[in-house]
């Protein structure tokens, strides 16, 4: 196996590792087995456990906003949200990945974490911001709305027949945002 294939299996085993028992419940020893490695190994490739995790962190992050980016290449407005919306709902299907995110939030009483989330946070506004030419009151909806569809996929709200979880179910159709803006919300 190649350097960067290794590197690419380590970073998938460490991926749902840390998604689970997030970063001082994950085990190196644990990553390190799995891939047939000393742990020794583990730590020559990505230094520390947390760089490991940042990285991990980091990537789950870019890769809920390069979706939204790339969904909405080409538009602006109201429709790039609609489609941002529909690629971050479909992105939240990837357990690992919004594990990850959740896990980043939950470690935020470290400094390093802290720091890289809210650059990922930061990116993530930018992305809204940017592309869609939003108002600010808009993009903060839209971003918190889907703080709840994160909290809904790790409850697996999906498998759940009750009211709550029929609501939060509820599709986002295009238009949803539209009486949300800076004029109507002071």
């Amino acid at each position: 196996m190649s350097g960067s294939e290794r590197r690419a299996q380590v970073l998938a085993i460490a991926a749902g590792e840390f998604g689970e028992h997030g970063l001082h419940g994950a085990s190196v020893e644990s990553i390190a087995h799995e891939a047939g490695i000393t742990q020794a190994y583990v730590f020559r490739m990505f230094g520390t456990k947390k760089a490991l995790f940042l990285e991990l962190v980091g990537a789950a992050f870019d890769r809920f906003s390069d979706g939204m980016a790339e969904a909405a290449a080409d538009t602006g407005g109201r429709e790039a949200l609609t489609r941002m919306g529909a690629r971050y709902h479909e992105s939240l299907a990837d357990r690992t990945t919004l594990k990850l995110q959740l896990q980043g939030f939950a470690a935020c009483g470290d400094d390093e974490v802290r720091e890289l989330v809210r650059a990922r946070v930061a990116r993530m506004w930018n992305t809204v911001a940017d592309t869609t030419g939003l108002d600010a009151v808009t993009v903060k909806s839209f971003l918190a709305f889907g703080a709840l569809l994160n909290s809904a996929a790790a409850l697996g709200a999906d498998d759940v027949a009750e009211p709550w979880a029929e609501g939060v179910r509820t599709r986002i159709r295009p238009g949803l945002f539209e009486h949300i803006t800076a004029d109507t919300n002071r």
